[in-house]
């Protein structure tokens, strides 16, 4: 069972932004067609399943079936869109971020923990 949700609306993403102010969000941008993406999600999921009591709260946003959602999201961070992506949110700005290959579940701890 995943400990995320998604979101798929301009709605969703400001609250998640504005929850940000007082908790880190956790952005998973997706593609849903992607073998890369698919892997990186398998290394969120090997993270959340031993973190399941992780400080932040985690959110995915599928980048082809939401585009208007992601490209909000790279322009309200002023972000480079890329997919897969995640995004550690802080205080309205982006902390951290990782794309691609870098998205590991070692990766994800050294930064989260």
């Amino acid at each position: 069972m995943a400990n995320y949700r998604e979101i798929t609306s301009i709605e969703d993403w400001s609250a998640v932004l504005e929850a940000s102010a007082t908790k880190q969000q956790i952005v998973f941008k997706h593609s849903t067609t992607c073998p890369v993406s698919a892997n990186a999600l398998n290394e969120l999921d090997a993270y959340l399943g031993s973190h399941v009591d992780a400080d932040a709260d985690f959110v995915l946003v599928k980048v082809i079936e939401s585009r208007p959602v992601s490209n909000r999201i790279a322009e309200d961070l002023n972000v480079k869109h890329e997919s897969p992506q995640i995004i550690a949110v802080r205080n309205k700005e982006k902390h951290w971020t990782a794309s691609h290959w870098a998205i590991t579940n070692e990766h994800i701890t050294a930064v989260l923990d």
